[in-house]
């Protein structure tokens, strides 16, 4: 895409296999975007040039004076966040080699263009900005909604395909989703990646979609998994980037406060993975930085055996760890792309066969994004 244009992601993945369905989708999505963005380009101008790097004069869209073009750039990315989406579940369904059948992932995307900020997601990953309002205080401004079967919208979806919604006793505040003949598995969302157990319930993969145009005001946007909001409020997350001594150190202070909060809120729990990205919206980085090219910062935390935190960053070259995490998620961290991801994943590597009672489910944790396989997983029906 055209120098201005920047791609975030982060992807959150739960089930046996869900560190396999996150990378997939990482490495994926965003090249099925920059697809359908050059198609959908070379069709409406007879170019096979990217949209992104043609269509200058979109590059600022004023809805005031130009409705009618406001319109029209946001039908052509929605289509290919709609589109990317589909065929991304798509590959994953047919894949040879990766069962997503009882695993899956979410996944928060955002590409930023200029003034235009196009985000697309499912799952309960999170997107905040942190704004200055009118006494310039910086506020916290929720992007996206947590896809959750707790919404109305999301459980009616479900319910109309014969899926089930309801919570556990012993956590009566996560509506999960069910199976219509089998109390499995008991997913903590209402639309993800994979998880094809459930697509005929309910569960889809079709992404919220939104198109905003920043401000001055818009100082940066923090995009991260579950395993950060579960312990801090939006409002919480601004002050903590705010306060940060330098931008590069920010991701990796904010999932090390999210560490102690954990720590400190449910000591008898678990510590779900947390992957961060700060995306600063002015495009510049600190002077001293060695990203001093680059307008962001990223960092994962995973939990291994023990319960103990391992870390990475940016500023990391190491080779990636997976470490088993008893919450169902652990973390893989990878060396930085052009295209900025972080992902979460699920498990170390493909379960062996004396693991196949899933141990992912031992210990206690807080909220599991699945509670248990369905009887018949081992052995699936083929479409």
């Amino acid at each position: 895409m055209a120098e201005d244009v920047t791609f975030c992601g982060v992807f959150d993945g739960h089930g046996p296999h869900g560190h396999l369905v996150a990378r997939k989708v990482r490495d994926a999505l965003p090249l099925k975007l920059a697809s359908f963005l050059q198609s959908f380009d070379s069709k409406h101008n007879g170019s096979t040039a990217n949209c992104c790097s043609v269509n200058k004069k979109l590059d600022v869209v004023d809805p005031d004076k130009d409705g009618g073009m406001e319109d029209k750039v946001d039908y052509l990315w929605r289509e290919a966040f709609l589109k990317s989406y589909k065929a991304m579940d798509k590959e994953l369904r047919s894949h040879p080699n990766l069962d997503c059948f009882c695993s899956g992932s979410t996944a928060i995307t955002l590409v930023k263009q200029g003034s235009n900020l196009f985000m697309g997601y499912i799952g309960d990953s999170r997107a905040i900005m942190a704004s200055k309002d009118s006494n310039d205080s910086m506020v916290a401004v929720q992007l996206t909604v947590d896809l959750k079967p707790d919404l109305p919208k999301e459980a009616e979806r479900i319910k109309r395909c014969k899926g089930r919604v309801f919570a556990l006793q012993d956590e009566p505040e996560v509506q999960r989703v069910w199976l219509p003949f089998d109390d499995a598995p008991g997913l903590a969302m209402a639309r993800a990646f994979g998880d094809f157990c459930l697509k005929e319930y309910g569960v889809i993969s079709v992404p919220e979609f939104s198109h905003r145009i920043l401000t001055d005001r818009d100082k940066f946007i923090v995009l991260a998994s579950d395993g950060v909001w579960d312990v801090l409020s939006n409002e919480e997350v601004v002050e903590i980037v705010s306060s940060a001594p330098t931008r590069a150190s920010a991701a990796r202070i904010l999932v090390d406060s999210a560490a102690r909060e954990w720590k400190t809120k449910y000591p008898t729990s678990k510590m779900d993975d947390c992957a961060v990205v700060c995306l600063f919206l002015d495009g510049k980085m600190d002077s001293e930085s060695d990203n001093e090219d680059q307008c962001f910062s990223s960092a994962t935390l995973q939990s291994n055996h023990s319960g103990n935190a391992v870390e990475s960053d940016d500023g990391q070259n190491s080779e990636p760890s997976l470490q088993r995490n008893f919450t169902v998620r652990s973390a893989e961290e990878n060396n930085t792309y052009k295209r900025i991801v972080a992902e979460v994943a699920a498990n170390q590597e493909a379960m062996s066969t004396e693991e196949q009672n899933w141990l992912g489910l031992e210990g206690v944790t807080r909220v599991n994004s699945l509670v248990q396989l369905p009887r018949f997983s081992e052995e699936r029906p083929r479409p």
